[in-house]
């Protein structure tokens, strides 16, 4: 029997599709079709449609027992990041988050936020050497952030405005952001 090239293109398909069927393979795939998506960086919001923070009452709590009061957060340069362990747009994006962590942890707050349980997380995090706090909520959100979808990631300038809302993979190491970020804290350090 000879392999024609429609025959060929049949098996492909369906070695393709058997493969997103199996669920040992499903998840590094989407996690590699992800990260194809990953390689841009979100859009900043334009200045005329920044929506505003003015509810900071939210608490949360770290998986090292920690508790967070958003309030104190309230006048800083903030990224917040929903994720999952299970999410594979969320895990193509986590090595820039790592790579962003690394230069701006001290310098700005990050808020890494999960429903899993704290053991779930740990495990996640030695696994892949990162090395940030996660938060499980303890409280509802503040409405503004209106999560209908993972990966979501806000940045958040001293004033409480979005000055990136985002959903899905993207490239948080990137020079749009870094460049953003840099100009909030130049604007921050001149009051």
């Amino acid at each position: 029997m000879k392999l024609t090239r429609s025959r060929l293109k049949n098996l492909i398909f369906l070695a393709a599709i058997a493969l997103l069927i199996i669920p040992q393979t499903r998840t590094p795939i989407q996690v590699f079709l992800n990260k194809g998506l990953a390689l841009f960086g979100p859009s900043i919001e334009d200045t005329a449609n920044l929506k505003h923070i003015t509810d900071y009452n939210w608490r949360l709590k770290s998986i090292n027992n920690e508790v967070l009061d958003f309030n104190t957060v309230q006048g800083k340069v903030v990224l917040i990041n929903f994720w999952a362990t299970w999410c594979p747009p969320c895990i193509a994006e986590m090595p820039s988050m790592k790579a962003l962590y690394a230069d701006y942890k001290d310098k700005i707050e990050f808020v890494f936020v999960s429903n899993e349980k704290p053991k779930t997380i740990k495990a996640f995090l030695t696994k892949n050497n990162y090395t940030f706090n996660v938060y499980t909520p303890l409280t509802k959100h503040p409405d503004v952030f209106n999560i209908k979808g993972i990966p979501r990631t806000f940045l958040i300038d001293t004033n409480g405005n979005i000055v990136i809302d985002k959903t899905g993979a993207a490239n948080w190491n990137s020079d749009t952001v870094r460049h953003t970020i840099d100009s909030l804290l130049n604007t921050a350090n001149a009051l």
